[in-house]
């Protein structure tokens, strides 16, 4: 139906017909390879239907102008029932250019992307829920992270971005709305890039491996009344943290005036990302500049709730609590950063090589430090942006900010004109060293009468900013956060509160991520209390209230209890006495409504089964350690590598072969150059098995003499799986390190195909 024609409709026809003229059209049931020209109702019902491989075709194809596809009683399946998350392949629908589409309603899941729109004017995605589509097997554990995990967005001219896959992916749209949507349990949310003026509200990109919104070289679009939490990888609460590039919101490469805007972003790998580009890097030249992030929630990062480098933004009115960084701002330049409330974290602000920016009426309250500025004699030397810009640490306005209960208010390394007049409860105002030539620091008297903070969530205090540049004489500094407060968004009318509701459990201890990212509370799990190589070991019983008890018991010599309530606890003792641990407990849950990490819901009352377990080989590790030169060298002259290994310079035993680190851990074994031969009897019980290697940076592996594994040529992290068949196994692995990252890891696990 054309646009003209809905016009008219919507003229002529009294308040609903124009969706009763709609519904009377006959549904069309869906198919594979469907093009949809014209508008559309899809017969309600379920569709497993696989996709094409690869992200250049769809199952279903939409063209045209002026045009609705209504998917509203739809959900479209891409993979079987049970299939792991990283089978799912391919694109269930393609918006292929044209102008004023929307495509409505629908449940779409198991594939590579559930949704693709590239070059559309005006496209509009209401109401859809596409969770439960892609994303990857992990491979860090409890007791410490693999680099194979660590993501990197920073290049998407050729849509990189793809191979992660994602909820919704637009490229090259203007204009829109996303509303209504919902992505949860995947790796990306949506990514947009080359996509401006987009209004993406009310929606809900959560509990994701990547990302929550990931924006590249997209502009003036408006993200508000969004809930983006819990988007986060690289996280074992008291053993690492490190967010390993995951982020609730990412802004990269010259993604300009774009409005955040009362978002609720919190537990993700970083709160908020933000960087200029490679164009500026290498050029100095542009920037991801000119952003608004206003009364947003920035909390709980295993990083850092903001970050934003060699840009220009605003930052006003957020919550930003419990990070290790509240703002990381390197290089920022001419930057507001006014009225928001910073609590808890290692430091407040942190800011390398920034110029001209202002620090207005901000709080800080159990911070270890509140600012830090600096800057380094020495930047690496294939950037360009220090050989075109004006890298030096200078001209800081800190002003009518208001800090209590810090170990140190101000830790400044040769920053030139800062001037700052706070009230201030530290144990040091300030630690100073370098060229700070022009700085002033004082303290100023608080108040009398009631105790003025911030409110609980991120309503900004934009008038207590306004007052405090009132003492600021008129300079350039005072006059751009002037204005930046002068022209702050207002909320939508309809948007929902976005924020975690009172009473909600929140906090770091909160973020567990197993095999397949973060977990999200709405089903019971079994969790390990400390290590999970603890023998006995402690299991925590996690989810909604309920009970549970024990169904099911393999190769556990002693189980402390048989029934329990949730939240609880139960420790179970692996039996010890066979060449191969292979246990594993399973409880029957009872108690609220649940929904499982793959998206199957349970009543209330209905049981829920939950497992864990654990297997590897009891074995030793047999290890010939050396360091090589340049004879030597593996990459040049294995042979020569291998016949070092006839006096090594050290030997040693281990039950597992698990090497990872950046700086040595092992008395003997140097930071670079240095390789090791290692040799097992791997014991393995009938069943289906794969022996796994993460390795970086070369490494064999030989089974009963048979090379199974060779990836000897230098490379980051990487992950080899080879099956194994039952029986006793000769195993042996040769390895070097050259500079770098170390990591070699050998597991025995079952088969990804089970």
């Amino acid at each position: 139906m054309s646009l003209r024609r809905l016009i008219a409709l919507a003229v002529a026809l009294p308040a609903g017909a124009l969706a009763r003229e709609l519904r009377a059209q006959p549904p069309v049931p869906l198919v594979r390879g469907l093009v949809i020209t014209r508008s559309t109702r899809i017969a309600p019902g379920t569709y497993r239907l696989r996709a094409p491989a690869g992200t250049d075709s769809a199952l279903v194809v939409i063209r045209g102008d002026d045009l609705t596809v209504d998917l509203r009683g739809v959900t479209l399946i891409g993979t079987r029932e049970g299939a792991p998350p990283d089978s799912a392949a391919g694109v269930a629908v393609r918006v292929e250019g044209g102008a004023h589409v929307t495509v409505r309603g629908g449940t779409i899941r198991g594939y590579k992307v559930a949704l693709l729109a590239g070059g559309t004017r005006q496209l509009r995605l209401l109401d859809l829920d596409v969770s439960h589509n892609w994303k990857p097997r992990l491979y860090s554990l409890v007791e410490h992270e693999s680099l194979a995990d660590w993501l990197s967005y920073h290049h998407n001219e050729q849509d990189e971005w793809l191979r992660y896959g994602a909820a919704i992916y637009l490229r090259g749209v203007r204009g829109g709305e996303v509303r209504g949507v919902r992505a949860e349990q995947g790796m990306n949310g949506l990514l947009m890039t080359r996509t401006d003026s987009v209004l993406v509200w009310n929606s809900t990109f959560s509990y994701l491996s990547g990302l929550g919104i990931g924006l590249y070289r997209s502009s003036d679009n408006r993200l508000m009344h969004n809930r983006v939490d819990y988007d986060v990888r690289g996280y074992s609460h008291g053993f690492y943290r490190r967010g390993q590039d995951s982020a609730g919101i990412l802004a990269f490469e010259q993604s300009c005036r774009n409005v955040i805007a009362f978002n609720s972003v919190t537990h993700g790998g970083d709160g908020f990302f933000l960087w200029a580009g490679q164009e500026t890097m290498d050029s100095g030249a542009g920037g991801a500049n000119d952003n608004v992030l206003y009364a947003n929630d920035f909390s709980h990062a295993p990083t850092n709730g903001i970050e934003v480098t060699f840009s220009r933004n605003v930052i006003v009115g957020n919550r930003v609590e419990e990070n290790d960084h509240g703002i990381w701002g390197g290089y920022s330049y001419e930057s507001v950063i006014a009225g928001n409330r910073f609590a808890r974290n290692r430091i407040g602000i942190a800011i390398e090589h920034g110029q001209d920016n202002a620090i207005v009426a901000n709080t800080f309250a159990g911070d270890s430090t509140g600012i830090r500025l600096w800057w380094n004699k020495l930047e690496p030397s294939d950037w360009g942006y220090p050989k075109h810009r004006d890298t030096r640490s200078r001209d800081y306005l800190v002003t009518g900010n208001d800090a209590r209960a810090l170990r140190t208010w101000l830790r400044v390394d040769n920053t030139q004109r800062l001037r700052a007049a706070d009230r201030v409860d530290a144990d040091t105002l300030l630690v100073a060293s370098g060229d700070t030539g022009g700085t002033s620091v004082v303290r100023t008297p608080r108040p009398t009468g009631p105790d003025l903070r911030m409110p609980e969530g991120p309503a900004p205090p934009e008038r207590d900013a306004q007052v405090a540049l009132l003492g600021v004489d008129a300079s350039p500094l005072r006059a751009r956060a002037e204005s930046a407060l002068a022209h702050l968004p207002r909320p939508l009318a309809g948007g929902q509160d976005a924020r975690l509701a009172v009473g909600t459990a929140r906090g770091r201890a909160t973020i567990i991520v197993d095999a397949w990212g973060p977990y999200d509370w709405r089903s019971p799990k079994l969790w390990p209390e400390a290590r999970s190589d603890a023998r006995p070991l402690a299991l925590r019983v996690l989810g909604p209230a309920g009970r549970w008890r024990v169904v099911g018991r393999r190769g556990l010599a002693a189980v402390s209890d048989l029934t329990g309530r949730v939240p609880g606890r139960i420790v179970v003792t692996p039996d010890t006495s066979g060449p191969f641990e292979d246990w594993m407990l399973e409880l029957a849950y009872v108690g609220a409504a649940t929904v499982a990490p793959n998206g199957v819901r349970t009543a209330a009352g209905q049981p829920v089964r939950v497992t864990y377990g654990a297997s590897r080989p009891r074995s030793t590790w047999q290890q010939r350690i050396v360091t090589w030169s340049d004879s030597t060298d593996p990459r040049r002259d294995t042979a020569a590598f291998m016949r070092a290994f006839a006096s090594p310079t050290l030997s040693r035993a281990t039950p597992a072969l698990d090497y990872e680190w950046f700086r040595p851990q092992v008395a003997g074994i140097p930071l670079e150059r240095w390789g090791l031969e290692a040799t097992a009897t791997l014991d393995v019980p009938p069943g289906d098995w794969e022996l796994v290697t993460i390795s970086d940076d070369g490494v064999r592996v030989w089974v009963d003499g048979r090379l199974v594994i060779d990836h000897w040529t230098a490379h980051e992290s990487l992950v080899d799986r080879v099956p194994l068949a039952a029986g006793r196994h000769a195993v042996r692995v040769a390895y070097y390190q050259v500079d770098g990252w170390t990591e070699l890891r050998l597991d025995v696990t079952p088969s990804s195909k089970r």
